[in-house]
């Protein structure tokens, strides 16, 4: 019989199809179009050379050699402006406000070829310190008010670059998204006298069957009612309101983290299409004792339909302690995929 699961965060309800369940490794992308890509495109704005091609970069971060191997340009095709102030309108029902904000991109690598998964760790830690850096200055800007770091890959999760890079929105509003999930985090916080994301990590580290991974700051896991195949999260095992919070030596290891599972997803998924964000509670919200960030990785593997919005609610044909045993066993980096 079908299950069906709330989410401890949201209250949302997501049903576990038992009946119709796939094994992991059935939800293994079959991809027909997949070229090898060059180090060097021409057409590329992001490639050394090709600088005219994108506005002036913000910051980078050099290698030893003095390249650089990481860099922030403004989004050419920017969904706020960086100009004006975020004025507010209220007539009746209808309220708008200025769409003053910020769109970074972050240009992950110099490298047209590499992907995430296959970077070295301290290649992706170099991208979270550039995350981190970001978010501290902009975190100063008055204007804003919600900061918002996401990457898509694959153009089944809404990537239109093949160069690597990730991006960063900073609005002037608090998304419904973010609100209502705070506000559950202080309801149980004001009813318990506890961050229910520390209480969920203490329970599902004792009970082991969504865990992926454990590193010395950090746990990697499947969530109890994951809305689709392989959503996994990453939690400070540090109580931190925000991402802003996070020391050096977690950044240091939340690289290994991230790298680790996107290795395991391509090797053990055959690189599917994902997206992640960090989830974090606003700048001005350092210091909350309810509240929790985490990064959510997401690969798209099915497709939302009828019943989803129609109803809110999703189906999930994976069983959350079955893709989290999929992914522990699977491989996560490429010496090992060579060896097999």
């Amino acid at each position: 019989m079908p299950e069906m699961r709330q989410n401890r965060f949201t209250k949302e309800w997501v049903v576990i199809a038992t009946e119709r369940a796939k094994r992991p490794e059935e939800l293994k992308t079959k991809r027909t179009d997949v070229k090898p890509l060059p180090k060097y495109s021409p057409t590329c704005p992001f490639c050394p050379g090709n600088e005219q091609m994108s506005p002036n970069e913000i910051m980078r971060l050099n290698g030893p050699d003095g390249s650089w191997r990481c860099k922030v340009v403004p989004n050419k095709f920017a969904a706020l402006s960086r100009e004006g102030e975020p004025t507010r309108t209220i007539e009746r029902s209808k309220r708008t406000i200025n769409g003053v904000g910020i769109h970074d991109v972050i240009v992950e690598s110099p490298d047209h070829s590499v992907t995430t998964a296959l970077l070295p760790d301290d290649q992706v830690t170099s991208i979270l310190e550039v995350y981190k850096q970001r978010y501290d200055d902009i975190s100063k800007d008055p204007r804003i008010t919600q900061i918002t770091i996401f990457k898509n890959y694959g153009g089944a999760a809404g990537a239109s670059l093949e160069h690597p890079h990730s991006q960063l929105i900073a609005a002037p509003v608090i998304s419904h998204q973010v609100r209502d999930r705070m506000f559950e985090a202080l309801r149980h916080y004001d009813e318990f006298g506890e961050c229910i994301f520390c209480q969920v990590n203490e329970e599902e580290m004792n009970e082991k069957t969504r865990i992926v991974a454990v590193t010395d700051h950090f746990v990697v896991l499947e969530p109890f009612a994951s809305a689709t195949p392989f959503t996994t999260h990453i939690y400070p095992l540090r109580h931190m309101a925000t991402f802003g919070e996070v020391s050096p030596e977690e950044l240091v290891d939340l690289g290994h983290a991230l790298r680790t599972l996107l290795g395991k997803l391509y090797f053990g998924l055959d690189n599917p299409d994902f997206n992640y964000t960090v989830r974090t509670a606003p700048a001005e919200n350092a210091g909350a004792k309810y509240y929790h960030w985490y990064i959510s990785v997401i690969p798209r593997l099915t497709k939302v339909a009828g019943f989803e919005l129609g109803s809110g609610m999703f189906i999930n044909t994976v069983l959350p302690e079955a893709a989290a045993e999929f992914l522990r066993n699977a491989i996560a980096h490429k010496a090992s995929a060579e060896k097999a």
